[in-house]
């Protein structure tokens, strides 16, 4: 399996190379040279395996230079009762007949983004090792990779995290999550402005390859493919949950700002996985909603980008999207080149709404999409609590109330949670009038000492921070 870029460097790499590198040299995002195929018969054959082997199964389909005995081990490494909870680590619940919910928030942090990063922290340390190697990792989160990130990477041998996040734009518990953590190899960066400055600076910092190679700068962000290739697992374990018995087709409903995480469904229909619709839910940052509705890409700018009570959606800049409209175009390199790179850079959109392949993608890749509101998230909390005694975070939320508008009653629809809802204990007490149940390792932990550094919006404030801190550490 080779890995090439959206935008046409001619260089293939492996799995490990892409796993170190983030982006490409041209700024473009990896995507394997084909997706591999599962068949009904081998889709039967993984029924019933527990979730760590399930996980091995999917990535060695992509990941051929880790010995398989490696991969194994890592993978059940990985995914443990001890770490996720249960040893189910992704349970599906029914809500009401014909929905159900994929719990994908039982990790170290409480969100799904623990599904990827846990997998992500060990195969990063294993390959260092292997290489005799260090890495620096720099980040960009909304709210939930951050935290997620930083609790799998922390201690871990030859790695050290700088991570971004938009100074006050995140919940309180979000924010302690992660400002509190006080070990050495994790630094906290607060930037004076909303997630897309800090991705785009994660974006110029690793264009940079005269800094980046210097500083061993790498990524975590879903930019890195095998986030993407973790997160396709769960797609696969939620529909042999769902249909235990058969193998007909299920829509499945996920909450998206970045496209990170729709895009892993995008990759599991894509390799023969029977999902009919793939249903984007976004909040009132709803790029993607108009994208998916119109072929309008119209990138907002920072006085345009809504503070939100679903924040990790407050996105207006989805990353991801090009490795969609790359296959969208027929994996055409020069044409996504000119929509990524030239076109958005100059005029801040694309359309794609008046081509051919943009009419024909509902039929052939599946995606709806629909929009959720402060209003419709309140309201869809109280309505899952009253009837059915269920507490839900207001992302989940958006996803719910935008499920219900696509529901199919012949077709199973299956919604993923993204979070739990001690993450948003604001929006919570709004709509139910309590605050949530918190875990008990998480007691007082908005008092606990902070560790963070506030920044303007400028990249070469980061490079330099960065710098510093890695200059101090190797005296």
């Amino acid at each position: 399996m080779h890995y090439l870029s959206t935008r046409g460097h001619p260089e293939r790499r492996k799995f490990c190379d892409i796993l170190l590198e983030g982006l490409a040299p041209d700024g473009g995002l990896y995507m394997p040279e084909s997706y591999p195929q599962v068949d009904a018969s081998k889709l039967k054959s993984w029924r019933g395996l527990a979730y760590p082997d399930l996980a091995f199964e999917i990535l060695s389909l992509f990941i051929d230079d880790i010995p398989s005995a490696d991969l194994k081990t890592i993978c059940a490494k990985s995914y443990t009762a001890e770490v996720f909870g249960t040893a189910q680590i992704v349970p599906v619940r029914v809500l009401e007949p014909g929905l159900h919910i994929a719990e994908l928030s039982n990790g170290p942090t409480l969100a799904f983004k623990d599904m990827a990063m846990q997998l992500l922290g060990n195969l990063l340390e294993y390959e260092l090792a292997r290489r005799g190697e260090e890495l620096n990792i720099l980040g960009a989160t909304s709210g939930d990779t951050g935290s997620a990130a930083e609790y799998a990477m922390r201690g871990k041998k030859g790695i050290r995290v700088f991570m971004m996040s938009p100074h006050g734009r995140m919940s309180a518990f979000q924010q302690a999550q992660m400002f509190s953590l006080q070990d050495e190899n994790i630094h906290n960066i607060a930037i004076e402005g909303v997630f897309d400055d800090c991705q785009d600076i994660v974006k110029a910092v690793s264009g940079d390859l005269a800094f980046k190679g210097r500083y061993r700068i790498g990524a975590v962000n879903s930019i890195n493919w095998a986030r993407i290739v973790a997160q396709v697992v769960y797609y696969f374990a939620a529909y042999l949950q769902v249909n235990a018995e058969t193998t007909t087709a299920v829509d499945v409903t996920v909450p998206s700002g970045n496209f990170g995480n729709v895009c892993a469904g995008h990759v599991a229909r894509m390799m023969g996985l029977p999902i009919a619709r793939l249903v984007v839910a976004t909040n009132e940052n709803d790029v993607l909603n108009e994208f998916f509705c119109t072929g309008l890409y119209r990138v907002r700018g920072r006085a345009d980008t809504h503070e939100t009570s679903s924040p990790s959606m407050d996105i207006s800049k989805a990353s991801n999207l090009e490795r969609f409209v790359f296959d969208l175009v027929g994996r055409d390199t020069e044409r996504t080149k000119a929509l990524f790179d030239d076109h958005l850079r100059n005029t801040g959109y694309f359309d794609l709404g008046g081509e051919p392949a943009f009419a024909q993608a509902a039929d052939r890749f599946g995606f709806r999409s629909g929009k959720s509101t402060h209003a419709d998230r309140l309201a869809t909390i109280r309505d899952t609590w009253q009837r059915f005694g269920t507490v839900i975070d207001p992302h989940t939320a958006d996803g719910l109330k935008v499920a219900r508008e696509h529901a199919d009653p012949k077709v199973p629809m299956l919604v993923l949670e993204t979070a739990l809802p001690i993450k948003f204990a604001e929006t919570i007490k709004e709509a139910l009038g309590r605050e949530p149940d918190r875990p008990q390792r998480f007691e007082g932990i908005e008092d606990r000492p902070r560790r963070v550094a506030v920044l303007p919006v400028d990249k070469q404030a980061v490079k330099a921070y960065v710098a510093e801190r890695l200059l101090f550490a190797d005296r």
